[in-house]
Parts: structure tokens; sequence; C-alpha cells
């Protein structure tokens, strides 16, 4: 009875996002309050979604200020001397440009929001693949294969619904990765040389004027730049070494860099109204998850659906299950939302592997290899899709034609490395 009520949960669930007739929010939240109903929990639903709404909260508060503070720190110019330098590095040769382009999305892409990472850098890269004559192709196709490889960082997205959807920390998902991710970044670097070369083969090397001058900081403008890095640095490094909890971290250097860049009240709410929108979203999303995660978990729905997928899947397809996840993660971003795939999906292929003498994390690291991270920039389903070719005129079925089988050497890189330390 659990099991067919989950599977019945989570089949009107995807149905309702898939077919865009209802909205994510409600269906996370109205969808399994009527199963909890159905399965007799209604005396029980209050605990519940309380112990849900308990469990993502430390995501929640972690996502609120990662996003803030890397949209405060871009507003703040901090990477401007990076654009500078790569463009002045680049020169006219299409291979340097696109490597460059490569290089500036993974740097950029750091702050987890892929709407934010597009608008920067096409907005700087498209005058120059213009002047250049170089395709608009190149540029989105690039660009989304730096941004899906940062997405895996903890404060991104997937990777913070995977943490929200089977209650575990960075530790426990994120680093063991860490090797891989590093793997995929080489990897989208070699890409884009492979890319540029083509790129270069085309239309040659030309000549261009000296790139723009540098802006003047004054001396306050300076050191405010320079203790920016520092405290960028810091953080990246605390988070590595998981010196605090992620949320703690990113509340102290929140805090810290309102008191560097935006000293004043009125800065600060200017900093609120212009980001604050992006915060909401994401936030709203991850507490409604909690409902869902809440009242499938508690009523025992998860489990019993991983029961009966343990009577059916033999014993040898155990060991495979990571990296059958792992593989199929990326095409899967063309038709799930990570809503539906983090929250819907991998908690019972989780539970699955479990039953079968698995790691759950190892399921959920293996989707992180491709669901809505290398898929994202792909996706219809994502809206920072859309501003990315959008933005860099170009189809998306052109640019899906394009981009994917390189994006999927992203995840087969991954995926390698990911198998060869342990990771799944």
């Amino acid at each position: 009875m659990l099991a067919l009520a989950g599977f019945l949960t989570i089949g009107v669930f995807l149905a309702g996002v898939l077919s865009r007739r209802v909205s994510v929010l409600l269906a996370l939240t109205v969808v399994p309050v009527v199963a909890a109903l159905a399965v007799g929990a209604a005396p029980r639903l209050g605990e519940l979604i309380g112990k849900g709404l308990t469990t993502v909260a430390p995501v929640a508060i972690m996502i609120t200020f990662a996003v803030l503070y890397f949209c405060l720190m871009i507003d703040a110019g901090l990477f401007d001397p990076a654009v500078r330098r790569i463009l002045r590095w680049a020169g006219g040769d299409p291979l340097k440009i696109t490597v460059g382009t490569a290089a500036l999305t993974v740097l950029v892409a750091l702050d987890g929001d892929g709407a934010s990472t597009f608008l920067i850098t096409v907005s700087a890269l498209l005058p120059l693949y213009q002047r250049m004559g170089m395709r608009r192709l190149v540029l989105a196709g690039v660009v989304a294969l730096g941004a899906g490889v940062m997405n895996l960082v903890p404060w991104g997205g997937p990777t913070a619904r995977a943490m929200a959807a089977l209650d575990a920390d960075s530790g426990r998902i994120f680093l063991p990765l860490l090797p891989a991710m590093l793997a995929g970044i080489a990897w989208v670097l070699v890409a884009a040389w492979l890319i540029g070369r083509a790129e270069r083969k085309r239309i040659g090397v030309l000549d261009l004027d000296g790139p723009a001058a540098a802006v003047e900081r004054t001396r306050a403008e300076r050191v405010r730049y320079w203790a920016n890095v520092v405290l960028t640095l810091a953080l990246v490094a605390a988070l590595l070494a998981q010196v605090a909890k992620l949320e703690v971290l990113f509340v102290g250097a929140f805090v810290l860099a309102l008191l560097i860049n935006r000293p004043k009240w009125s800065q600060q709410q200017e900093l609120f109204e212009k980001h604050g929108h992006n915060v909401v979203l994401v936030t709203t999303m991850i507490f409604a998850a909690g409902v869902f995660t809440g009242i499938l978990s508690g009523t025992g729905m998860i489990e019993a659906m991983a029961r009966a997928l343990v009577s059916v899947v033999p014993d040898w397809a155990g060991g495979a299950l990571p990296a059958l996840t792992a593989l199929t993660g990326m095409p899967l971003s063309l038709v799930f939302t990570p809503d539906a795939y983090y929250f819907g999906a991998m908690p019972v292929l989780a539970e699955t592997s479990a039953a079968l003498g698995g790691d759950p994390a190892e399921i959920a690291r293996a989707a992180l290899l491709g669901q809505m991270t290398t898929g994202f920039p792909l996706s219809p389903l994502t809206a920072s899709t859309f501003i990315l070719v959008g933005m860099a005129g170009v189809d998306l079925g052109e640019h899906q034609r394009f981009a994917f089988k390189w994006a999927f050497g992203t995840t087969v890189v991954m995926t390698a490395v990911a198998l060869a330390v342990g990771a799944i």
C-alpha cells in the first residue's frame, strides 16, 4: 500500500511538473499532503512537515547567503580584472579567445547561479566574438560547458537539492567529488581548445586594436578590491577545509563583505532589492521540497518503494547503479526539472542502492555528475538556458546539437575519475 502510494505520488508530481500544468511549488506541497491524507497520516501531518522543514533549513540558509555574497562580489567588480586580463591575453586568436571564454566562465560561475554567469560572460565577450567573426554558437556552447561543471559547487542548485533530499552535508556529498570536478574543469578547457582550434582554422588569427585600458581605481577602491579578494580566497579555503558548517561560513563572510563594500543601510537595501528575488525563488523551492521529502520519508513511502524495487532488481545490478545514474543524468536533464529529479527520483534510487548494500550518498554524487549540472545549460526546463541562448542570439535546438556531445563528454570524464577515486 505504501509503495503504491509512493509511486503514485511521485508519478503525479512528475506529470504535473513536466506538463507545466502545475507549478513546482504546488506540486511539492499539495501532492504529498494529499498522499499523506490518503494513507491515513493526517494526525501526523504537522509533525512530518515540521521535520521536513527543519531538515532543509540549513541548506536554505546557506543558499540565501551564498547567493547574496557572490552577487555582492560581482557588483563590487571582483572579477573585472580577470576579464580584462583574459581579453588582453587572447588578442585576435580565436583559439585563445575560446579557451579564455571557458576560463572566465569557470571563474564567474563560482557564484553557483547560471543566470548571472550567462549575463556576465556573454555581455562581456559577445562584442569580441562579433568583431572577430566567430560563431555565436561557440560562445554559447563554451559558456554552457564552463557553467555546467561549476554547477557542482555546494551552494549551486543541484548539490543543495541533493544534500537536502538525503539530509547530508557537503563533506559527504561534495568533497568526494572534488577530484572529478577538477577533472571536469580540465576537460572543459581541453574541449574549448579543440573548439577554438576549429574556429582559428576557419577564420584565422586577426590583428585587433589594443584592449581597453583598465578603469582607474581610487585608493579606497583598491583597498576594498584586495579585501574582497582575500575574503573570497579565505572563504573558499574554509569551505574546502570544512572549518565550520557552510551556512555559518556564508553568513559570516556576507556580513564582512557588507562591512567592506556596503556599510550603509541604504546601500544594503539596494543590494537586497536588486538580488532578493533570486534568493526568494530558490529558498521557497527548498522549503517546499522539505514538505515533500518530510512526508514521503516520515510516512515510510520511500522505504517501501525501495523495498519494492529491490525485489525486482537483480543483486548484480546494485554495484552498477551509481555508474548508470551518472551516465544517464546529463541526458535526463532535458526531461527532468532539478526538483523532479532530486526530490522525486533520486531518493528512491538512493534507498534502493542502500537496500542492495550500497551507500545512498553514492547515488547523490553520481546524479551530480550530469543531472542539471553539465546538463542544465541545454535544458529547456531551466529559465537560465533561455537567458544564454537569448543573449548569444542562437537557436535552442542548434545550441543543444552543438553542445550536447561536449557536455556529455564532461560527464564521462568526471564519472571515470569518480569511479577511480571511489566517490561512486
